[in-house]
């Protein structure tokens, strides 16, 4: 759902200050380190209660301030019958964050994610093409909890029993490893097959969006390789788990699973991140978030937000065009620029464009 406007309270270097934002597209120009990407992480919050950043929530509060909050109005005109929200807050003090929606309050956050998801575009998604493997599974997973609070379950209980049975073998305690057993490999191949669906339904468009923006010429795919054979039974995964036993016992860590499985990108069936240019690495990066968003919307049937991070400045003159060419429908997107560069991108149709300078946001 669009915003229509943002309040801001001792959030990051930001103004306090009510921001309009009713409008379709919404284009924030200024140096750097004026406030730009802090007002996209405040609408960000306002998505998933959380930083894009990664970075803690005391992180977020003003220098010399206790405590934060951001309030979100949704535009009354497209509010979604079904999900009739229209405020969001979040606020935190004292080390306690608070969520509420229509003033009611939120006790999980995946209450936000079927509510008004927002695809963010940004310099630290570079990591997803070039970063740990690590790095990759958290998209992988994201994309797959944006359209399936089930999975984000799934998740979650597979880490659970993944950190007791870590425990458990650093204790030597084998009996508790047992119990463990049975439970991960229902919850890892639980995962594993909600990936498979994932990499089949994501890397058409995948490859389509790519070479529609780089015309490189060859298809760039995605590739996933599970950790465990995706068409093994608990059985067979029981009998992996105990043939790693003595060496987990050894270092104190489980060796097999979905928390070691490999997503990468191919060109025929040779790894196209180990020999892509800077260029197209950052390339790949974006086309996942256009996947994403569109995944999102073939998925669930309605439109996500868009915050777009400077990112076209990385790309030149014909890839920039051919990129918002190929961007998503979007319910309403957010673009941040330098100064005398790459405006005309951004402000189409009835845009709404704030200068952000010092921390303050104004027309």
């Amino acid at each position: 759902m669009p915003f229509s406007s943002i309040r801001l309270s001792s959030f990051r270097n930001l103004s306090d200050a009510e921001i309009d934002v009713s409008a379709d597209r919404v284009v924030l120009v200024g140096e750097n380190g004026q406030g730009k990407t802090n007002f996209l992480e405040a609408l960000y919050y306002l998505s998933f209660g959380s930083s894009f950043r990664g970075s803690a929530d005391a992180a977020a509060v003003r220098d010399g301030s206790p405590a934060f909050a951001l309030n979100g109005s949704f535009r009354a005109d497209v509010l979604d019958l079904g999900i009739p929200a229209q405020t969001i807050f979040v606020g935190w003090s004292a080390g306690v964050k608070t969520i509420k929606i229509d003033g009611k309050p939120v006790r999980d956050r995946k209450e936000l994610v079927e509510r008004n998801p927002a695809i963010v575009f940004c310099h630290e998604d570079y990591a997803y093409s070039s970063g740990e493997p690590e790095r990759r599974r958290f998209f992988f997973d994201q994309t797959a909890g944006l359209v399936s609070l089930g999975y984000i379950d799934a998740l979650r209980d597979y880490k659970r029993i993944l950190r007791q049975r870590n425990a458990a073998l650093k204790e030597r305690r084998q009996d508790i490893v047992d119990l463990l057993d049975a439970q991960l490999a229902a919850r890892g191949l639980e995962l594993i097959e909600a990936r498979g669906r994932l990499k089949e339904d994501l890397s058409g468009a995948f490859a389509r969006i790519f070479e529609a923006v780089s015309q490189l010429g060859d298809e760039v795919t995605i590739s996933y390789k599970p950790n465990w054979p995706p068409d093994a039974g608990i059985d067979d995964i029981l009998k992996k788990l105990a043939s790693k036993r003595t060496e987990e016992l050894a270092i104190g860590t489980s060796l097999s699973g979905p928390h070691r499985d490999r997503w990468g990108f191919l060109v025929g069936s040779g790894d196209f991140a180990a020999k892509a240019s800077t260029g197209q690495l950052r390339l790949i990066s974006l086309t996942l978030r256009m996947a994403q968003a569109e995944y999102y919307t073939k998925i669930v049937g309605r439109l996500p937000v868009l915050l777009l991070d400077d990112v076209l400045l990385e790309l030149d003159r014909a890839k920039r065009s051919r990129f918002l060419k190929r961007l998503p429908a979007a319910a309403q997107a957010f673009f941040t620029f330098l100064p005398g560069d790459g405006l005309e991108d951004g402000r189409t149709g009835s845009a709404i464009v704030y200068e952000v300078k010092d921390g303050r946001i104004a027309n």
